[in-house]
């Protein structure tokens, strides 16, 4: 195996960890063990609206309490803007970028609105200089939009676009995959109230951490997709993404902080073991 295998686990703390949590950092913690790699801990709180020090703390004793170890220091997203407004402004230099002015409603009626489906994610376009200018006067609030009509022309198509999934998608999907960023429309990069959005941290940090395999939940599958995108427009290097199941509970639905899924340290205190969780999870 080679010693430049790098994964890492990376939660935001808007709420206490659960078992869905634990799943994933162990089976990232597990790769990077049998691999004889490294295992890092990232702590994904660009959104200052929900992540509250709390949930960070109990990450970190959630983790310690599963048995896990991790390098030091924790990169935390929050003390790291600059290097996301750095990539930000190089999409924006290259005008890959546009200031979008609507708002999250009327997004969604233009989208109720196509026809026949027409519409299954945003595609926008900038305003006229003009508009655009009296709106900035008026402080107008916007979010940074890519827009894959320029990002399309900037790579003279989508067609050569792949990354390599050494788990499973959601359908199934293993192996060479080929990245389809036009079903998630022109994503949104940057607003006003939590500054950076996901896609863009999320490719400039794996970069800067030189992660080489993605391990992670269905659900973000098709995150890969956009993401694929933003590295190749940023000249960022294709980690390897591999893809896990998803935990669900007796009620067949997948654990998730909005639905109260019964916590780790709830866990703990009704007298679980971590050796007990880890067998639980199949990962012991």
């Amino acid at each position: 195996m080679s010693d430049r295998f790098v994964t890492r686990f990376a939660p935001s703390p808007t709420g206490y960890p659960h078992r869905g949590h634990a799943f994933s950092a162990l089976t990232a913690h597990r790769a990077a063990h049998e691999a004889r790699g490294r295992f890092l801990l990232r702590i994904e709180d660009i959104d200052r609206t929900r992540c509250r020090p709390e949930f960070e703390a109990a990450i970190l004793e959630d983790l310690a309490w599963l048995g896990l170890d991790w390098e030091e220091p924790v990169r935390r997203q929050s003390e790291h803007m600059d290097d996301y407004m750095a990539a930000l402004e190089r999409l924006r230099a290259q005008g890959l970028v546009y200031r979008c002015f609507r708002t999250r409603k009327e997004i969604a009626q233009a989208i109720e609105s196509a026809p026949h489906g027409a519409m299954e994610a945003y595609r926008g376009s900038p305003l006229a200089p003009d508009e655009e200018a009296e709106r900035l006067v008026a402080g107008a609030p916007y979010a940074w939009r890519l827009s894959l009509d320029a990002a399309r022309e900037r790579l003279g198509g989508f067609e050569a676009l792949s990354f390599v999934e050494e788990g499973e998608g959601p359908g199934g999907e293993r192996g060479l995959i080929r990245a389809r960023p036009e079903l998630g429309g022109d994503v949104v990069l940057a607003r006003k109230d939590v500054g950076v959005a996901y896609h863009l941290a999320v490719v400039v940090d794996d970069a800067l951490q030189e992660v080489t395999h993605v391990i992670r939940g269905q659900d973000l599958f098709e995150a890969a997709h956009v993401q694929r995108l933003l590295q190749a427009l940023l000249d960022l290097p294709a980690p390897v993404y591999r893809h896990h199941r998803l935990l669900v509970g007796p009620d067949g639905k997948r654990f998730a902080k909005r639905d109260r899924a019964e916590t780790l340290r709830e866990l703990r205190a009704r007298g679980v073991t971590a050796a007990a969780l880890r067998g639980e999870l199949g990962l012991d």
